[in-house]
């Protein structure tokens, strides 16, 4: 096996191995507990970089897992795709780590069964990956259990009454897509004989229309639970704030985008064009419309952070309905912004709550008085999000404009505008947030206390800051240069997505490379 191609399956299997170890250790040796995660995430993004540029120079690699060779076996697929979204993946997980760590969540009750932070972490990291690199659909299947499996404990970490609850509907949904799922699986392979991605790629072209579009729908349908696409997103908003600020973090900026990816890879291989693409385009419409106004509506700010989370999903699944490779990377770009913009935001606002107890905007204030850093670390990723030129948000909101122009039509020019409306209203709920959280006076006697504002009548007249290890703002310091990075590299980084978008739509070199070229 060629050099590169075995590292292919590093990324799952070296957070698989180092949760073995850590497991064994148990709560002992807790400093080493933390080393050991930073240094396997650290090890897995340098492995994601070296296969992204591999991949972008040679084209895909493929490793055929146990020897079996596709498609008999199950093959892990690294292409410019699947590793642009790795490397993201990675760099966004180190940093969510590093803050875990510096947040001293290994340390919480470290004798209890709860102190399985790290591991559980760990599992979810390598359920991510693992999705990314399938190039079968029941490892994809394998992949997102792998991630239920780790999440589920992240989510319900602490066994607080509220989180068991918000873990319990999550779950609820996941295994309602795992079901969904697995009946796409049952009738793809009644149908096809096969389970490969680029097995069934060709297969399909021989398949009834009503049964491509019966599978097709019902992958569909399992895929935008996960993605929280509308109307499958009530879920979202009453889940993911509950959680402890590195689990939120990282569940708004990866599993919901592996969701996404899985709809980019299956729509761009194997329906490529299909009359489901209109359907797209109003789901895209109304998560749009639907998250931001709930957004708009929120006085707390990690449920304003989910709602914007389920709207901007909604203009990743516009580049994919225009089934174009202008439209697909303006996605892929779009995707990539995303998870690093919305994590920062999460960890930032976890911040805010460790340093004064609440994420109420009716009961904060002046905190940019008292913590200037805090309210640049938010500020800046909010205006990212709401695409201010000329940040990565704005270049990936304008590659999707120009995308829908393109296409012509008037389902795309309405998407085109009502992009252009979302992004207006995310912009006037975070500058909500941040006026009120950050800017305006409190009636505080002294720096450092952080008062009710006029609109909240409880009884606590007061809230009471406590100071935050320096780790915590250099973990989301460094997810900020990040996403200020894509400006910069704006060029070389547009032109990957345009290249992962025609590499997919071609499908070609992807068929080739799991099924051999002389097949």
């Amino acid at each position: 096996m060629p050099p590169l191609e075995s590292l292919v399956c590093l990324p799952v299997l070296l957070p698989l191995l180092a949760t073995g170890v850590k497991l064994a250790i148990g709560g002992r040796l807790r400093r080493l507990q933390s080393v050991i995660s930073l240094v396997t995430l650290a090890i897995s993004l340098v492995v994601s970089v070296v296969l992204m540029i591999a991949a972008d120079t040679h084209g895909p690699l493929v490793t055929e897992l146990g020897g079996w060779p596709s498609p008999i076996g199950i093959s892990l697929v690294a292409d410019r795709l699947s590793t642009l979204v790795l490397v993201i993946s990675s760099a966004v997980t180190f940093c969510v780590m590093l803050y875990s760590v510096a947040n001293s969540y290994d340390e919480q009750e470290h004798d209890a069964p709860m102190a399985i932070f790290h591991p559980a972490f760990l599992v979810m990291v390598a359920g991510v990956a693992d999705a990314f690199l399938s190039g079968d659909l029941f490892n994809l299947f394998v992949a997102f259990e792998l991630l239920l499996s780790g999440s589920y404990v992240l989510l319900t970490f602490g066994g607080t009454e509220s989180r068991i609850r918000a873990g319990a509907t999550y779950t609820l949904m996941a295994l309602a897509s795992s079901m969904l799922f697995l009946i796409a699986l049952a009738i793809t392979y009644a149908a096809t004989g096969t389970l490969s991605l680029a097995h069934l790629a060709e297969r399909f072209a021989t398949l009834p229309e009503q049964v491509k579009l019966l599978v097709e729908l019902t992958l569909l349908l399992a895929f935008a639970i996960k993605a929280a696409i509308f109307p499958m997103s009530a879920w979202l908003p009453d889940s993911y704030p509950t959680a402890p600020a590195p689990a939120t973090a990282v569940f708004a900026g990866l599993l919901t985008k592996v969701g996404v990816y899985a709809i980019i890879r299956l729509e761009a291989l194997l329906f490529p064009g299909g009359p489901v693409s209109t359907l797209l385009m109003w789901l895209a419409l109304a998560t749009m419309l639907a998250g931001v106004l709930g957004a708009v509506a929120q006085t707390d700010m990690k449920r304003m952070l989910s709602f914007t989370l389920v709207s901007h999903i909604g203009y990743m699944v516009f580049g994919v309905a225009l089934s174009t490779v202008a439209g697909l990377a303006g996605a892929i770009f779009y995707v990539v912004h995303h998870i690093t913009v919305q994590t920062s935001l999460f960890l930032v606002t976890g911040m805010v709550e460790r340093r004064t107890g609440t994420t109420s905007i009716t009961r904060l204030g002046g905190l940019m008085k008292a913590t200037p850093l805090i309210a640049v670390l938010f500020f800046v990723p909010a205006m990212n999000l709401s695409g201010i030129p000329p940040m990565s948000g704005f270049l990936g909101k304008l590659m999707l404009v120009q995308a829908g122009l393109a296409a012509g039509g008037p389902l795309p020019v309405t998407l085109v505008a009502a992009g252009l409306v979302t992004s207006l209203l995310t912009l006037y709920a975070v500058a909500k947030t941040w006026g009120k959280a950050f800017w305006r006076e409190t009636r505080a006697d002294r720096v450092g206390t952080v008062v009710e504002s006029e609109e909240y009548t409880g009884e606590d007249p007061t809230v009471t800051t406590t100071s935050l290890p320096v780790a915590l703002p250099v973990a989301v310091t460094a997810l900020v240069v990040l996403a200020l990075s894509f400006t910069v590299l704006a060029g070389p980084l547009s032109g990957l997505a345009q290249r992962a978008a025609g590499e997919l739509m071609a499908r070609e070199p992807y068929i080739s490379a799991v099924l051999g070229r002389d097949r």
